[in-house]
């Protein structure tokens, strides 16, 4: 686990299939900390996770229930998701025990509808330091710029492109990428390429 940008720590998963990283992040707040969509840690950052602590652990997305379950049952977390695709992470094991929803705040974060992937995607905003986090609604792949997934692993395409079209309205210039790699600066520009290609 490394620091990306002050306050903020990630940690990353190689996927093979894909070409490119999974990323996990985790952030110190007074309010009580917050892990993002964590993928498997190794020992060492697991041990950090568990010494820092953590108070909730937030799924971006169906699918990024990832490895909350073991963080959640060392540290004694709460695994907060969009009710829309709650069901379906729970039938992927994960264990879910609150929601999230576009416009709860949790942290320094506001949540932000990001659906089309999935009906329940969100993507979260920390207006004050232009910062975008998001799960699979956009892939920082290549590195540098950003992607959609293909389609047919998208459940509404057409919906997806207007959720990003509305995530692009926002204020921020860093992307940090569930996905792929990360954008610390000219971010917005990199999204409103990706929109051009619509």
């Amino acid at each position: 686990m490394h620091e990306i940008l002050p306050g903020i720590f990630t940690w990353s998963r190689r996927s093979e299939p894909h070409g490119y990283d999974f990323n996990g992040h985790f952030v110190p707040h007074p309010q009580g900390n917050l892990c993002i969509d964590p993928v498997e840690p190794d020992a060492a950052t697991l041990e950090r996770l568990v010494a820092a602590g953590v108070a909730s652990i937030v799924l971006t997305n169906r699918n990024h229930s990832r490895a909350a379950n073991l963080v959640r049952a060392r540290t004694g977390a709460r695994t907060l998701i969009h009710p829309a695709d709650a069901e379906r992470a729970k039938g992927q094991g994960a264990i879910v025990d609150g929601e999230v929803t576009p416009g709860f705040a949790i942290g320094p974060f506001a949540f932000v509808d990001a659906s089309g992937k999935s009906p329940g995607e969100v993507a979260l905003h920390w207006a004050s330091r232009g910062i975008l986090l998001v799960g699979d609604a956009i892939i920082g792949n290549p590195p540098g710029a950003c992607s959609l997934l293909r389609d047919s692993v998208v459940d509404d395409p057409p919906r997806l492109r207007r959720s990003v079209a509305r995530l692009a309205a926002l204020d921020f210039e860093t992307l940090l990428a569930g996905d792929g790699a990360s954008i610390l600066q000219g971010a917005h520009a990199a999204v409103d390429a990706l929109i051009a290609t619509f």
